[in-house]
């Protein structure tokens, strides 16, 4: 009897595993071969999902440099409420060799100098206008999700332009935090 309670718990579990499998959501769609030459330069964080490493910052910005190997110096900075400014440096490598829209992250400190692999994170390039003035970038899993541009300020309608391409790929907007905003 036991043996047999054991086996339909052990059964209902793996089908469990199994249905959920079924449920997961397809990733984002990307915005295809990025000109990495071209995305290079001065971004301006217009709004993000809530994120951990973000929770004190008011206004972001990222600094991307193309470097001769291919890969992308990277380097954010924060302004928080009471006006200091963070800075973190790190890299971007592609995913998958020569494919630039999906790309790795790592910042550089002690813990992922350890722990490369476990430290780094998704950077897909989800939308990209073709002047490359403002862009989406996201993860896969939509958990985190970032709206830029080259400058700090767009016009209202490019700012719904962004939203709607959030919307289609799934993203929940109504969490965003706007750029001055802090939550």
């Amino acid at each position: 009897m036991t043996a047999r309670c054991v086996l339909l718990a052990l059964s209902c579990v793996l089908l469990l595993g199994c249905t959920g499998a079924n449920t997961r959501e397809a990733p984002p769609r990307t915005a295809g071969q990025v000109d990495l030459q071209r995305y290079q330069g001065t971004w301006y964080e217009l709004a993000r999902l809530p994120m951990f490493f973000q929770r004190n910052c008011v206004e972001s910005e990222a600094h991307y440099r193309l470097q001769d190997d291919g890969s992308v110096a990277v380097r954010n900075r924060c302004r928080t409420a009471d006006g200091t400014w963070q800075q973190a440096d790190g890299q971007a490598l592609p995913q998958e060799q020569g494919r630039t829209d999906r790309l790795w992250v790592r910042f550089d400190n002690w813990f992922s100098r350890l722990f490369p692999r476990l430290t780094r994170g998704h950077y897909w390039v989800l939308y990209l206008e073709q002047n490359y003035e403002t862009v989406l970038v996201g993860s896969p899993d939509r958990e985190y999700l970032w709206l830029l541009a080259r400058s700090p300020q767009v016009a209202a309608e490019v700012r719904e332009r962004l939203l709607k391409e959030a919307q289609a790929r799934g993203y929940a907007t109504d969490a965003l935090i706007w750029r001055g905003e802090r939550r």
